[in-house]
């Protein structure tokens, strides 16, 4: 019995040429972690968000240890507001007292790291919500901005691998809300890119990719940068070239490659399958920082 012809082969054979492409990168990184920061507008739109659990879904199918850190700025202002609360910010940071303190954590834990967790099992995945307080996984101190106190807003001291070691290699992927804990055990709300970086350094991960709701690093031509370095990402700063929110992104990335990461992505998570589109493809479709 003959089979019938494909009209859709073509298509079909496209399919097969992107798996080809795929095999090396993930024959290379299997075994590897990659640290994934999230956030933005691919933590809203419901789209990205399945795009992204699947894209996790499937890093974590072929091998890689993949450890997750996610944001939520935009659902903590939401909550603030609903409550009452005004929000000041100094140098991008959230002043942070102690009830704005407490309606970060019940944010960050209690509604964005399950809905995440929820997401990702959802697709196939086996995912497992931690806050940075848990176990003492990440231990912090206050961050000064301009030497002053701005409440509870904490940079990491000191990260506690060894509950992501173990739930990487069960299979699992650890979902952290950035919520770390001082010396007196007092929670502190960290930047979920300064979290991320820190956790990439103390696992020695391959690569931390950077989730943001833009292309990638725009050079002095104003087209997004397949790749740069660190000196070419100072220079651009000093120059004016990168500014706003990417500068203290881009420091994070210099400090994790300073501390031991191979390779750092800058990624739109806007865009569907990002995160397999920059790590399985020769083109790739954000900004590489090495």
């Amino acid at each position: 019995m003959m089979r019938a012809e494909n009209p859709d082969i073509e298509l079909l054979q496209t399919k097969a040429s992107t798996l080809v492409e795929a095999l090396p990168y993930i024959q290379r990184f299997a075994g590897e972690v990659f640290v994934v920061k999230y956030g933005g507008h691919a933590m809203v739109d419901p789209e990205a968000r399945k795009s992204f659990a699947r894209d996790v879904t499937l890093l974590r199918a072929v091998g890689i240890n993949v450890i997750v850190v996610h944001g939520g700025g935009p659902q903590i202002k939401t909550m603030l507001n609903r409550v009452g609360v005004q929000s000041e910010f100094r140098a991008g940071m959230r002043v942070t007292d102690d009830d704005t303190m407490q309606v970060a954590r019940m944010v960050l834990v209690g509604q964005v790291n399950p809905d995440i967790v929820s997401l990702i099992n959802q697709a196939g995945g086996r995912a497992v919500g931690l806050s940075g307080a848990d176990g003492q996984l990440l231990r912090g101190r206050r961050l000064k901005v301009d030497g002053q106190d701005i409440g509870r807003v904490g940079e990491i001291t000191r990260v506690d691998d060894h509950e992501l070691r173990l739930l990487t290699k069960g299979g699992f992927i650890p979902v952290i809300a950035p919520v770390a804990v001082d010396d007196e055990g007092e929670p502190l709300n960290v930047n979920a890119d300064l979290a991320a970086a820190a956790i990439a350094m103390h696992t020695m991960a391959r690569k931390l990719i950077l989730m943001t709701d833009v292309p990638g690093v725009k050079g002095p031509d104003g087209k997004v940068a397949q790749a740069v370095d660190g000196a070419m990402v100072r220079q651009w700063i000093a120059d004016g070239v990168v500014a706003g929110g990417m500068i203290p992104k881009l420091s994070c990335a210099l400090d994790a490659l300073d501390g031991g990461v191979h390779k750092v992505h800058v990624l739109d998570g806007r865009l569907q399958h990002a995160l397999l589109l920059e790590l399985f493809t020769d083109q790739g479709v954000g900004t590489l920082v090495r």
